[in-house]
């Protein structure tokens, strides 16, 4: 299972999000990620495919393999798995929780720990995705694509 996991990173497949158990929080946390950016004099963030793929990739990872890390089981961190998802960047961040059971629960969490915060708040991200995994793993994976 590692072994296919990681070509599959490497060559920049995922299954669809529903076939891995993933589900795309995106569209339901963007009103309330921007909310707080706004309110931080900072500008929204527009969702990302290819950052939904980068975490659902990493979210699926961790569920499947019992593990909770910023590191991948093949190796991998944020700047790879979002290389791999076909998404050239010059800001990457990743926040991950688990055991969270809401949307609001995850978001309030972070915005109460200085790193996550601080990436939620970051200038130099333009877009995000947010996936929860089966066994409330949340990913949540801000940048900027290109520059």
């Amino acid at each position: 299972m590692r072994f296919i996991l990681a070509i599959c990173l490497v060559l920049g497949w995922a299954a669809p999000l529903a076939a891995q158990g993933v589900e795309d929080m995106s569209a339901a946390a963007s009103p309330q990620v921007n909310d707080i950016r706004t309110r931080n004099g900072l500008a929204p963030l527009a969702a990302s495919a290819g950052l939904t793929q980068a975490a659902a990739a990493h979210a699926s990872d961790m569920q499947a393999n019992e593990f909770f890390s910023h590191t991948g089981s093949n190796g991998s961190g944020i700047g790879d798995r979002a290389r791999a998802s076909g998404y050239g960047f010059c800001f990457i961040a990743e926040n991950i929780a688990k055991g969270q059971g809401g949307l609001s629960q995850v978001i309030d969490g972070w915005m109460s720990s200085t790193g996550h915060r601080r990436n939620i708040l970051s200038d130099g991200a333009q877009e995000f995705a947010l996936v929860r995994a089966p066994g409330d793993i949340w990913v949540m994976v801000l940048g900027r694509p290109g520059c």
